[in-house]
């Protein structure tokens, strides 16, 4: 069972989503949030395993609540589900350390494929999204000396690992295709955001992408 906050300002919509994820036996929303200082509180209260936060809210909003609930309550897992298409929202939102960045344009059964990944150590992105890091990313420019310095530290099983995550395979498929266990992708993967200073897998992906380390004629994300 996955306990989730739902945070929007739009009654309609938040109410429309939790009709939606009662429908599932292992999804329960534990609470409601209208604005982002009534997000910070449910998140104390309540210690939800998920908040799906909007970003444009009054009084306080999304990317402000997510950098406050994430360096009180680093282990709530937070994504943001906007309609905000904006650049410096998804890049700020991925520097704050939340695990994915949702549209709202979801069909339902993307919505509900997206939170079983969540619930696997995963990070969505709406397809949307995605591209618009693969488009920013991979211009050669972001590139720098400190960070070619960080892939020097990566042994070769974990730059392996890191490309198959940019290419959005999930921990089971990359342990399928490397014969190991999924235990083992995990510590790789821990490993990884370590040695990188990083978060997240959305986090490792966007670095691997700026390192050229990517093929760019397949499929990535």
């Amino acid at each position: 069972m996955m306990r989730i906050v739902l945070v929007d300002d739009h009654v309609l919509f938040r109410k429309g989503l939790a009709a939606l994820l009662a429908t599932r036996n292992d999804l329960q929303v534990i609470a409601e949030a209208n604005d982002g200082l009534e997000a910070i509180n449910a998140a104390r209260e309540f210690l939800p395993d998920l908040i799906l936060m909007d970003i444009n809210m009054p009084k306080c909003d999304g990317l402000e609540a997510t950098r406050r609930i994430k360096k009180e309550l680093p282990h709530i897992k937070i994504v943001m589900l906007t309609a905000s298409v904006e650049d410096q929202n998804l890049f700020d939102a991925i520097k704050i350390g939340a695990q994915g960045y949702l549209l709202k344009d979801l069909e339902p059964y993307q919505l509900f494929d997206l939170l079983e990944s969540i619930s696997r150590g995963e990070s969505p992105l709406s397809g949307a999204i995605a591209t618009k890091i693969l488009m920013e990313f991979n211009r050669p420019e972001h590139v720098t000396d400190t960070e070619n310095d960080f892939v020097e530290e990566l042994t070769d099983r974990e730059v392996e690992i890191l490309q198959a995550i940019t290419k959005g395979l999930t921990n089971k498929e990359i342990a399928s295709s490397f014969s190991i266990s999924e235990n083992t992708v995990k510590i790789h993967l821990r490993n990884i955001l370590e040695k990188l200073h990083l978060k997240n897998r959305i986090q490792a992906a966007v670095y691997a992408i700026k390192q050229g380390m990517v093929d760019k004629n397949s499929p990535s994300i």
